[in-house]
C-alpha cells in the first residue's frame, strides 16, 4: 500500500503544494487545516487525498485527528506540520492576546501534532519522516515578528532535539525554513513591508509555493534515509546564515 503523509495547513500556500507534490509521488494524504473548504478544495478531484479539520493549537482536536486518521487510513509514514499565522506588528505593540495565538499555532501545534502521532509511528516500528514548516525569520530575527520569530525559532529547536530523541526509531525529523513566499499570509503584510522584504531578495521575487515544497518533498523521500536534525533555508538567498 502507498505510504500515508499528514500535512497541516493543506487548505492553502505552502501546506496545499506540499500535499499536491506528495500526491504526485504516489503519497496517500490527508489534508488537515483549520479551514476545512480549503483542505476539501486541495483534495478536489485526488483519490489520494482526504480532507479533515484540526486546529493545531487545540491539543483536543489534535487527538481527534490522530484518532480518526489511524481507525480510518492507518499510521502515517510521514507527518509535515506546515500551519502557521501571523501578524506583523512592532513587539511593543504586540496585544497579549496575538502573541499567545502566535505562539500557539506556530509553536505548539508542531509540538501537539508531534506529541500526538509520534507515539504510533513509534510503535508500528517502520520508522518515518517529520518536516517543521519553520522560517528564516527563526534564524536570524525579523523586524515587525519578535513573536512569530522567536515562535519558529523554537521550531527549529524542537526539530533538532526531537531528532536526536527519535533516531533510535529510525524516524527523520528535518525543519524547513522558508523565506518571503507567495501565500495568503504574505498578501496580508503591510504592502511596504512586503515590497522591501521583496526588494532585499538576491532573485527580487517571492518563493512560489511549490519551490518550498520541493524542500519538503526531498526531506519526506526515500533518498533524506540519513538526513535529520537538519535546517534547510528556502529563501532566494535572503538569507546566507550558516
Amino acid at each position: 500500500m502507498a505510504q500515508l503523509a499528514v500535512v497541516t495547513g493543506a487548505g492553502s500556500g505552502i501546506g496545499r503544494a506540499i500535499a499536491t507534490g506528495l500526491v504526485g509521488q504516489g503519497t496517500r494524504v490527508v489534508a488537515a487545516d483549520l479551514d476545512v473548504k480549503g483542505a476539501e478544495e486541495t483534495a478536489s478531484g485526488c483519490g489520494l487525498i482526504t480532507a479533515m479539520r484540526v486546529d493545531v493549537a487545540d491539543r483536543a482536536s489534535v487527538d481527534a485527528l490522530c484518532e480518526r486518521v489511524t481507525a480510518e487510513l492507518g499510521t502515517p509514514d510521514v507527518l509535515v506540520n506546515a500551519a502557521g499565522w501571523d501578524r506583523t506588528l512592532p513587539f511593543l505593540d504586540t496585544p497579549t492576546d496575538v502573541a499567545e495565538r502566535i505562539v500557539a499555532i506556530n509553536y505548539l501545534g508542531h509540538v501537539h501534532m508531534c506529541s500526538a502521532f509520534l507515539p504510533g509511528m513509534v510503535e508500528a516500528g517502520e520508522g518515518g519522516r517529520v518536516v517543521n514548516i519553520a522560517s528564516d525569520a527563526g534564524r536570524v530575527g525579523s523586524s515587525g515578528e519578535a513573536v512569530y520569530a522567536g515562535a519558529k525559532g523554537g521550531v527549529i529547536a524542537l526539530s533538532k532535539s526531537l531528532a536526536r530523541e527519535m533516531a533510535r526509531h529510525r524516524i527523520t525529523v528535518n525543519a524547513v525554513c522558508p523565506g518571503p513566499t507567495d501565500t495568503p499570509l504574505f498578501a496580508a503584510h503591510d504592502e511596504k513591508l512586503r515590497e522591501a522584504l521583496v526588494k532585499a531578495i538576491p532573485f527580487r521575487r517571492l518563493a512560489q509555493p511549490e519551490e518550498v515544497a520541493a524542500a519538503v518533498l526531498f526531506f519526506a523521500s526515500g533518498q533524506a534515509g540519513y538526513i535529520t536534525g537538519q535546517v534547510l533555508s528556502v529563501s532566494g538567498g535572503l538569507t546566507m546564515a550558516g
